[in-house]
């Protein structure tokens, strides 16, 4: 996997994460936070409780996207599939950015509920009140479980890779650059629940998306009609 799109990446994680995975997961977060965890915990715990449950929700993303890169590696059998799934995961990627900026409603329509199922509340509910230290990883795993557009999105560029490392690692690069922003909701919910800040951070991170939306549609361009191209490297 080529430097641009590590960057982009991270890029596009670290803001979106304070727009959108603020706005989806928040609640969660804050759930969590005010329920298994009182003020006379000291920080450090409190730290490390946050951090535990942002390890679960990695965790989980890091499978899916093993498991999203192994089957795009099985799925593509020549250089025109290589190129029409990037081109896919481009266009995706350019609905994403634009979903971000209520230009279209992308993301609304592939996202569903499954909190909502009795499968995810029992276990939610039992984890909510455990208060060992590995429940919060626990929690994070069944977070990271939960069906989000942006999520998807990452999963599509997973798959693009064909790889099952590579795809574990553009998730675990994903889950990873969103942790800054949901570790602080906890101690700072004020000032990212703000709607001027959200509202500048998904605007940022949707001009990012679309962006790298693009750089993919050329990719998969250039994968068709180059016969030495390779799904990991640009030209």
């Amino acid at each position: 996997m080529d430097i641009t799109s590590i960057l982009s990446i991270i890029t596009i994680a670290f803001l979106g994460s304070f727009g959108h995975c603020i706005g989806m997961c928040g609640g969660i977060a804050i759930a969590y936070a005010s329920t298994k965890i009182d003020s006379h915990t000291p920080r450090k715990i409190q730290a490390l409780s946050h951090l535990l449950y942002s390890l679960g929700r990695v965790t989980t993303y890091t499978v899916l996207g093993a498991v999203f890169g192994f089957a795009g590696g099985v799925a593509t059998f020549s250089n025109t599939t290589n190129g029409i799934l990037l081109l896919v995961a481009g266009t995706a990627m350019v609905l994403t950015g634009l979903s971000l900026i209520g230009k279209i409603k992308f993301l609304s329509l592939i996202e569903c509920s499954v909190s909502k199922s009795s499968w995810y509340q029992e276990r939610f509910a039992k984890l909510l009140g455990a208060k060992s230290l590995f429940s919060f990883y626990l929690l994070g795993l069944l977070n990271g479980l939960l069906p989000c557009g942006f999520v998807y999105f990452f999963a599509i560029t997973a798959a693009s890779t064909a790889s099952a490392f590579w795809g574990a690692a553009v998730m675990f690069i994903f889950g990873i650059s969103t942790i800054p922003a949901m570790f602080s909701l906890s101690f700072f919910v004020g000032i990212f629940n703000n709607t001027s800040v959200r509202r500048v951070m998904l605007r940022l991170a949707s001009i990012a998306v679309i962006v790298f939306g693009l750089y993919t549609l050329y990719r998969g361009y250039d994968f068709i009609f180059n016969p030495e191209a390779s799904i990991l490297n640009c030209h």
